[in-house]
């Protein structure tokens, strides 16, 4: 493994580190600088402005990569979450948490050009393998931040904002001394607006009728994957009364089971039971340890269906190939752009929706969070029933 891709995936998990921090700590610092206990909706917005500065920024940092060269990109989006990481860390008012969140959506969008690296530097027969470590350092990382941000901020609720600001920090010092270009600027490229459009991809694929069902299952899972990040920490908090650590823990815990669910079930499911089956298997799994989870009275259930959870990731991956197989050899980087559209849009409006509604049943019932994605997740069942595997798409739309 050569030094330049070495170091563009510590890059990467000290970012998805960096990230992982704040959620333990983010609903209580809403309380202690907003001086309130009733800060779901304020959270699901911070949440849903982070997802839609990486949706609209990532073309837009993508593009200005292939024009000035990858490094300078990276070293300017690092630079600028390490000094927004540290204002927010002593930011004495709301909106500037606000702000701030923002920014670091914005600077989150250099996964793209982290992407960009691994292709510029890597063969294509080898791309498949650095991709999936790509993915794994993201998932080590975003296992190790909440964990970390748990026990850091039951120290000082600050704290974990000081640790993202080293660690981007850090980065930069790493893409600044070590990492070398990968693809120099061409800043007589030629320019379309359009490369900056990030719906383009979604009108594209609306002209296949057989993706549409398929796409709509997609938006439904990542929908409500939207859950977790939105509403676990304030659940475990009301329900159980958990500290930032346990909370930390707690999503550790879901991180793990669900990485190695994805990295070793998968392929066995999908082996015996086939795309459609290992799906609603998946989703049987998930649906489950949410129903557990609607009338949990103790907070070790919360650890004890990790597992279960976790079983619910063999679903995701299954249907990623499953819809693969609709699409032509020709189409399949389109398709994985769409499918990044959708999970960026309900990354934006997920925690909107859920927020809103925990907001609702919090002091009276906050178990029934996990009835309401039951229910919108039980909408993929009849759609199931219009999904066959077939040959690819032909290379034009159908009329």
């Amino acid at each position: 493994m050569n030094k330049a891709l070495v170091v563009i995936l510590a890059a990467v998990m000290l970012d998805a580190i960096g990230i992982g921090l704040i959620f333990p700590i983010l609903p209580a610092l809403l309380r202690d600088v907003g001086h309130t206990d009733d800060i779901s909706i304020l959270l699901g917005i911070m949440l849903a402005l982070y997802s839609a500065c990486q949706f609209l920024f990532s073309p837009i940092l993508g593009v200005l990569s292939d024009r000035f060269g990858r490094r300078p990109i990276l070293l300017l989006s690092l630079a600028g979450a390490a000094i927004d990481y540290l204002v927010m860390a002593f930011a004495p008012h709301l909106w500037l948490l606000v702000i701030g969140r923002a920014i670091a959506g914005v600077t989150s969008a250099n996964m793209a050009v982290a992407t960009a690296y691994i292709t510029d530097i890597t063969p294509e027969e080898q791309r498949a393998q650095h991709f999936g470590l790509f993915h794994a350092m993201f998932g080590v990382g975003f296992i190790i931040g909440p964990v970390l941000g748990g026990i850091l901020g039951d120290w000082w609720l600050r704290a974990p904002f000081i640790a993202a600001a080293v660690l981007n920090a850090i980065n930069f010092a790493l893409a600044l001394f070590v990492l070398p270009e990968s693809r120099p600027g061409k800043r007589d490229a030629a320019f379309s607006w359009d490369a900056l459009n990030p719906f383009k991809p979604l009108a594209w694929a609306f002209n296949f009728k057989a993706l549409i069902p398929l796409m709509a299952i997609f938006l439904i899972m990542n929908l409500v994957g939207t859950v977790y990040g939105t509403t676990w920490a304030q659940f475990s908090e009301d329900q159980f009364g958990f500290s930032g650590l346990s909370i930390g823990l707690s999503l550790g815990a879901f991180g793990v089971f669900h990485a190695l669910a994805q990295a070793f079930l998968t392929g066995p499911a999908v082996a015996r039971l086939g795309e459609r089956w290992a799906l609603i298997v998946g989703m049987g799994f998930e649906v489950g340890a949410m129903l557990t989870l609607v009338f949990a009275g103790h907070g070790w259930l919360l650890f004890a269906m990790a597992p279960i959870f976790a079983l619910g990731g063999i679903g995701m991956p299954a249907l990623q190939s499953l819809t693969t197989r609709q699409v032509d050899a020709d189409r399949q980087g389109q398709l994985q752009g769409v499918l990044a559209s959708i999970v960026s849009l309900a990354s934006v409006f997920g925690p909107l929706l859920f927020s809103a509604i925990y907001a609702q049943v919090r002091l009276d019932w906050p178990g029934l969070i996990w009835l309401v994605a039951i229910g919108i997740y039980l909408l993929a069942l009849p759609l199931m029933a219009t999904v066959r595997p077939g040959a690819p798409l032909s290379s034009k739309p159908a009329e």
